[in-house]
């Protein structure tokens, strides 16, 4: 049953499973652990539906990169998947395989191990069944370019979808509007004995749990782990650790413009580094999406003006003249887009500031930054697909200077897939969780979403943390029927 903490106080005095954060990955997790026989909370700190009041908890300073942390969350029930655009691709086997070039680790654990989880996460965000992920036009000749395979959700709204489950599934309760102010670490046991939960009037009360799982994204749950007192006595989170660090998301890059060749056609093309070309060059992964512009844009007194220089421009047919025509937007003309893998990196981190939110949890700073590893992948993915659009005939390509130059300021956008700030590794050396999702240095805190990727490759992330969060929920079943036997 789905409850209301600001209006009902009437919690469980004791739960199996406390699940904090209600998107994707929280709720995922709280359906299998009640329909198999647990007793479930699931708390979200916001309503049912968007509200100012929520949402300004998720104010987040920055001192790097400006990746829009606020402005790119949700905080109500359903999470981010309330405007999620529902691409999804999986990961590859290669993903798992590869270690980045940057001083830390890869996955701990193989492709396989949430492989057979695909079926599922495919079936919850209502991808059809056996359809193979598509590819819209075919790779580029020299090898490097694969075309992009991928297929679109409808998209899921969580929230939507999953309600009667949410307000009916026997042994689930769900609260709204119940806010996680504090985390309480036994250091002699090892374990969370409560969460402490709030209102927003500061009404607060402890959840006692067996196991707590942060599904609060990947801002959230860093922040959750910093913010608790007591984790940073017994040392299980210290200034100078992984919680926090890491921080990745996918880069859109001004590549640049393109002009095709008469006669080639003008749908859009989207394409995606091949293993060859990640070994090759060292690089991360890539998707570069090239959309043609179907018609001038032209508007107010100006607009003769512009016309002019378009058509001279368009009608000479000459390379000099591409400046013109990638300021001018003529028709055919087109844009370079991407979706580019950026590699985990200590640097980029999120801290706690001085000041508290409205509830009293410190209040967040990012800073997102980006390594030289991350400008070696883009000024690859750049260059070689300029070549090999002009060796496959199909046109030309100007590239942004900064694309090839790296001394230059890039020029991006995030795509606010947020990951990496509780990374899996083998060792609290390199990251947060174990290969199971726990926290090193806990016998019950468990994390699930994207904030436990260790590395993000480029494929969008809300299908592959959802087969995490099924084989985490999988993990948890068989622990407690293994404890309680």
């Amino acid at each position: 049953m789905i409850k209301d903490y600001q209006t009902q106080k009437a919690l469980g005095e004791r739960y199996d499973f406390c699940i904090l954060g209600a998107g994707p990955a929280g709720i995922t997790l709280a359906l299998r652990l009640a329909e198999a026989g647990w007793r479930v909370l699931l708390t979200e700190g916001g309503g049912r539906e968007y509200s100012a009041q929520s949402q300004a908890l998720y104010h987040c300073g920055s001192s790097g990169l400006e990746m829009y942390a606020g402005e790119t969350r949700l905080r109500f029930l359903g999470g981010t998947s309330n405007h999620w655009a529902g691409r999804c691709r999986p990961f590859d086997a290669s993903d798992f395989a590869a270690t980045p070039p940057v001083g830390l680790p890869g996955w701990p654990i193989s492709y396989a191990d949430i492989e057979c989880y695909l079926p599922q996460a495919r079936a919850i965000v209502d991808l059809p069944e056996g359809e193979d992920f598509k590819a819209i036009n075919p790779g580029l000749d020299g090898g490097e370019f694969d075309a992009d395979r991928f297929l679109l959700s409808t998209p899921t709204r969580f929230a939507q979808k999953y309600a009667k489950a949410l307000e009916e599934t026997p042994g689930l309760d769900v609260f709204i509007n119940c806010n996680c102010v504090d985390l309480e670490f036994d250091q002699g046991s090892g374990r969370v004995k409560a969460a402490v939960v709030s209102d927003y009037d500061l009404h607060r009360e402890r959840v006692q749990a067996r196991h707590f799982i942060l599904a609060m994204g990947a801002l959230e749950n860093a922040r959750q782990l910093l913010n608790s007192v007591s984790l940073r006595a017994a040392g299980v989170v210290t200034g100078d650790g992984m919680v926090g660090r890491c921080f990745m998301d996918h880069m859109n890059v001004e590549m640049g413009t393109f002009i095709l060749k008469g006669g080639e056609s003008t749908t859009t093309r989207q394409y995606y580094t091949s293993d060859a070309f990640v070994s090759e060059y060292q690089s991360g992964k890539g998707n570069v999406t090239a959309t043609v512009l179907d018609a001038v844009q032209a508007y107010g007194r100006t607009a003769e003006v512009k016309r002019f220089l378009e058509n001279l421009a368009c009608d000479t047919g000459m390379a000099s003249k591409i400046d013109f025509i990638a300021s001018f937007s003529c028709p055919g003309d087109g844009v370079l887009s991407t979706l580019i893998e950026q590699f985990p990196n200590r640097d980029s981190r999120l801290t706690l500031n001085n000041q508290k939110d409205a509830i009293g949890v410190a209040t967040l700073n990012m800073h997102w930054a980006l390594s030289d590893a991350d400008r070696h992948t883009i000024k690859c993915i750049g260059t070689e697909l300029a070549k090999q659009f002009a060796e496959a005939d199909l046109g030309f390509v100007k590239l942004n200077p900064f694309v090839y130059d790296t001394e230059q300021p890039l020029k991006l956008e995030p795509h606010a897939h947020h990951m990496g700030t509780t990374r899996m590794a083998a060792s609290p050396e390199h990251g947060v969780v174990d290969e199971q999702c726990k926290v090193f240095g806990t016998a019950n805190l468990h994390i699930a979403g994207s904030s436990i990727f260790a590395t993000g490759g480029a494929a969008n992330p809300t299908m592959p943390l959802l087969q995490f969060a099924l084989r985490l929920a999988d993990h948890l079943n068989q622990q407690m029927k293994a404890t309680t036997a």
